[in-house]
């Protein structure tokens, strides 16, 4: 099926995704914040620049979302591949899956301990706070 906008409106609309600062990083934020913890945004110098950071604790949190990252839950609704243009898209996306990988691995060979936190999981707050407290609550 061939993409239903022009390479012109394709562009425009990709311009406007985000890769820092969405919606569901700023809930997950917003309740490590009110657990009382705090945190550094984006380190760079770290493998795949963190959306949150706790060096106290050598903790690393991912906030994915589930169609960019490629969510593996058969289960998740919002992991669904697109109705067009699969030779593009498949590749694409399963190059952040497998890079997503490799950052976590590289994350934990340097003694991070990281955390994904998938977008469908915010749908239960109070599950997602409780993943987060327990996730927080030992020094390791």
């Amino acid at each position: 099926m061939p993409d239903s906008l022009s390479p012109q409106e394709r562009s425009l609309r990709m311009a406007l995704v985000k890769g820092r600062n969405t919606k569901p990083e700023l809930v997950v934020r917003q309740i490590v914040h009110s657990l009382g913890y705090r945190y550094r945004l984006h380190k760079s110098e770290l493998p795949g620049s963190p959306d949150l950071v706790f060096a106290s604790r050598r903790k690393l949190i991912f906030v994915h979302g589930c169609f960019w990252h490629r969510h593996p839950d058969p289960k998740c609704k919002l992991a669904r591949l697109p109705k067009s243009r699969l030779d593009f898209w498949l590749p694409k996306l399963e190059s952040n899956r497998q890079r997503d990988i490799r950052v976590i691995k590289i994350a934990s060979d340097m003694g991070w301990e990281p955390l994904v936190i998938w977008e469908c999981e915010l749908s239960d707050t109070q599950k997602l706070r409780n993943k987060l407290r327990c996730f927080l609550g030992e020094k390791s």
